[in-house]
């Protein structure tokens, strides 16, 4: 895509009637109905959001329509951060917020890409959850416990979660294209007694078979009392050799005759999920996230930056082993139907998403930016091959979405769209930086700061900058701060990884800047962030640059110590007959230099065959300057293609 545009002008701005029917509106009118405010605009309302937090926060508990009891005290210690406490008195239980419909409309639409399609309505999923709650509940399960997925994106994993946190236990998971040492590495550090597992899945229309997989799994987790096989490429499950297992129809045939679910009734804090970090420096950290923080962030994304309302539908493209599909499951809290979809988003070349939003009436359509830069390299423009007619906003994260991203999606797959670039992770389990039904969207840029969130750039001294990169902060608490790490019991691995840059300031390692539009532009990770000659390059700004070129596919950048100083080191995967000869490496490093500064150059241009990625699909530019160094890579298993490292070990062109 071309540069020359009108940049003076959003790409897309909402409507007069989109402005007046947003939730984001109402919320504002809400808020200064109940406090008696005069909050005009979105800033106005963010300003409000984190100077009166217990204000903002109680806001959302009743516009959410939050079921519980939210008590007296809205935050205790709200000066410390870790430490402050949200809502100590209340009670409220997580599934039943997210099972208050029991009617006949759909609440799950599952493709196993184009081989299997299940649906389950809003009462049948009641009754599902009704019966694996009471499974739980006769096993001994109860608050605490550990109940762990190791499952594709489809409605037994929703059930199970639901019933899951219905008692107050803890629920956890990873995808089925993880190894067993990978799984072994996350659940062996969190001990459940129950696995949920499935018998293979469809990958590229390609069946995979997980028995001797699980088999291994299982026979590594002592902690294991019953393993609970779903059916999904065969009618009957093979079970042979799996300890303790059942299928899921014998597991629940027993309390088919329940037909209501006693919802635990827990602290606003009380753990509801452990996810682990997807790093390759050592084995994941144990992320717990608690119950009250997940509903309310998540009721705010959902409702307010995303104005999902009752009856839209909603879909994301991601794994279990992802926090996108926390995030997505909580969409039932706002009422809406979930378009769950699992397998490869390429099959018919990338077709079978914008078929699955026809098809189903789809609202909502989350990606990746790595999707959409890929379907502008094949040249796809579903414009012209699909009606696309319901779909009001496409939500991007993952990685940077690049301003020729934004570009494409406006040209080739729709013009009256909300496109909402978002940022956050795991460790929140939510987004710092997101979009907004009510704000323009500028060409490249997230479009605002969470509410709630008191989001600042800070330089190396730790002083706020605007218009310049730094680090991105959040220097108030919020609830959906993690509890803790698991089996962390002083706090230690929790303080290092967020505290320790600046002193009561939660530093999430983005490298980014604010703009003048009060929007974000985020440039990569702060640990990958390129250092030649003592000034800081965010690896996105190169990979912008490089991946505007037809010869090149995808792209890595690291720094290489050399002579005392860091080199840039950029690796290429071409097309298909493509060749990296001398006139490819100048016309590469003419373009960076136009565009970028002479900093940006790299010095080396090396061909790879394959960029090595984790599994929810972010590229690992650490691994890769690990294996560079000759230093080991401790956590190949977070890799969803760990083979690929081989092509950057001793690699005669960085020699000289």
């Amino acid at each position: 895509m071309s540069d020359a545009r009108n940049l003076d002008q959003p790409l897309w701005t909402p409507s007069p009637e989109r402005l007046v029917g947003s939730q984001m509106t109402a919320f504002r009118e809400h808020a200064n109905a109940r406090w008696g405010l005069a909050l005009s605009d979105y800033d106005s309302l963010h300003a409000w959001s984190v100077d009166q937090p217990e204000q903002f926060w109680t806001s959302i508990w009743h516009f959410g329509e939050v079921v519980g009891d939210p008590g007296k005290t809205v935050l205790e210690h709200g000066d410390r951060m870790p430490g402050a406490r949200w809502f100590p008195e209340a009670t409220l239980n997580f599934a039943q917020n997210l099972l208050r419909r029991r009617d006949g409309d759909e609440a799950l639409v599952f493709w196993g890409e184009d081989k299997v399609k299940q649906r389950l309505t809003w009462a049948e999923l009641y009754r599902e959850v009704a019966h694996f709650a009471a499974a739980l509940r006769e096993m001994g399960i109860g608050p605490g416990d550990r109940v762990a997925a190791y499952m594709p994106n489809m409605p037994q994993t929703v059930v199970a979660m639901l019933a899951t946190s219905s008692i107050g236990a803890i629920f956890t998971s990873a995808s089925p294209d993880f190894g067993e040492q990978g799984v072994l590495d996350r659940f062996g550090q969190t001990e459940p007694k129950v696995l949920i597992t499935v018998d293979g899945y469809y990958y590229n229309g390609k069946a995979v078979d997980c028995h001797d997989k699980v088999a291994a799994v299982v026979a590594g987790l002592p902690s294991l009392k019953r393993v609970v096989v779903v059916p999904y490429l065969k009618a009957e499950p093979v079970l042979t050799g799996i300890a303790h297992a059942r299928s899921w129809g014998e597991f629940l045939k027993p309390h088919q005759q329940v037909t209501e679910i006693e919802f635990a009734q827990l602290p606003f804090d009380h753990p509801l999920y452990i996810m682990y970090s997807s790093g390759t420096t050592g084995v994941p950290k144990c992320i717990v996230h608690c119950a009250g923080g997940a509903l309310l962030q998540h009721i705010k994304e959902h409702r307010l930056h995303t104005d999902v309302k009752p009856g839209d539908r909603v879909f994301y493209f991601t794994t279990c082993g992802w926090m996108m599909w926390n995030w997505l499951v909580s969409g039932l809290a706002v009422g809406a139907t979930l378009l769950l979809f699992d397998g490869s988003p390429f099959v018919d070349e990338g077709d079978i998403l914008f078929d699955y939003a026809d098809a189903e009436g789809m609202t909502h359509f989350g990606t990746s930016a790595k999707f959409i830069d890929h379907l502008a390299k094949l040249g796809r423009r579903p414009n012209q091959t699909h009606k696309l007619d319901t779909v009001r906003a496409i939500m991007s994260t993952g990685s940077p979405l690049v301003p020729e991203g934004f570009d494409y999606v406006y040209e080739a797959i729709k013009k009256d769209v909300c496109l909402s670039s978002i940022s956050g992770g795991t460790d929140i389990l939510s987004c710092f930086v997101l979009g907004n039904p009510v704000l323009p969207v500028w060409r490249g840029e997230i479009q605002c700061k969470g509410l709630g969130m008191a989001i600042e750039v800070f330089d190396d001294d730790g002083k706020p900058v605007r218009g310049e990169k730094g680090e991105l902060v959040c220097t108030k608490p919020f609830p959906a701060m993690p509890i803790g790490f698991w089996n962390d019991p002083d706090n230690a691995k929790y303080h290092a990884a967020y505290f320790e840059r600046f002193d009561n300031i939660w530093c999430h390692g983005d490298f980014c800047e604010i703009t003048e539009h009060g929007g974000l532009i985020i440039h990569g990770r702060s640990d990958a962030t390129l250092n030649p000659g003592g000034v800081r390059i965010g690896t996105a700004e190169i990979y912008r640059q490089v991946e505007k070129l037809d010869e090149i596919l995808e792209s890595l950048v690291i720094g290489q110590d050399w002579d005392k100083d860091v080199r840039v080191v950029l690796f290429v995967k071409l097309r298909d007959g493509v060749v990296l000869d001398d006139a490819l490496i100048q016309k590469i490093k003419q373009t960076i230099r136009a565009n970028t500064t002479p900093r940006h150059v790299p010095a080396k241009v090396v061909a790879v065959d394959d960029i090595p990625r984790t599994r929810s699909g972010k590229i690992v530019e650490l691994a890769v300057r690990n294996v560079v160094h000759g230093r080991p890579v401790k956590n190949v298993e977070a890799l969803a293609n760990p083979d690929a490292l081989d092509f950057y070990r001793n690699r005669k062109e960085l020699e000289q």
